[in-house]
């Protein structure tokens, strides 16, 4: 018999319209990780993702703002490279084996040489977590 407990039947984002980004390195060890549109990431929470609790470890929930804020502010700020400078993510509440957790990120300023950001992060209609950030703009004093 086997103790490990079968996920649930978990969200395909591909069947429901979303689009895989292509994530080397780093990004590739943490994802899947999905898009729809401008501002909105999602994952798959898998087993690789959880602590010794079960749940989503929260270094993998501030890995997951910090890239999806920061392919936000790349987008809207013409694909110039930059830098994350301060990030702050406040833990709501759990997120299970099988949940799909969406990142809505928007641009709160914009200026030639910093980016504010921030986002909210849910599973369904569940808010799990909310984040901010300062990206700095690689070559711009």
């Amino acid at each position: 018999m086997n103790d490990v407990a079968s996920p649930p039947d978990t969200f395909d984002p591909a069947a429901a319209g979303w689009k895989r980004v292509k994530s080397p390195g780093f990004g590739d060890l943490i994802g899947p990780l999905w898009r729809q549109g401008d501002g909105r990431f999602g994952f798959v929470a898998t087993e690789k993702h959880l602590n010794l609790f079960g749940i989503v470890h929260g270094g993998m929930m501030a890995t997951f703002v910090d890239q999806a804020m920061g392919m936000t502010a790349l987008r809207a700020n013409n694909d110039k490279k930059h830098a994350t400078i301060e990030l702050g993510v406040q833990f709501i509440g759990a997120v299970k084996l099988g949940e799909f957790v969406v990142a809505d990120c928007e641009v709160a300023r914009l200026t030639r040489s910093i980016i504010f950001m921030r986002c909210k992060v849910t599973v369904g209609t569940r808010t799990v977590g909310t984040a901010s950030g300062v990206w700095k703009v690689a070559g711009e004093a």
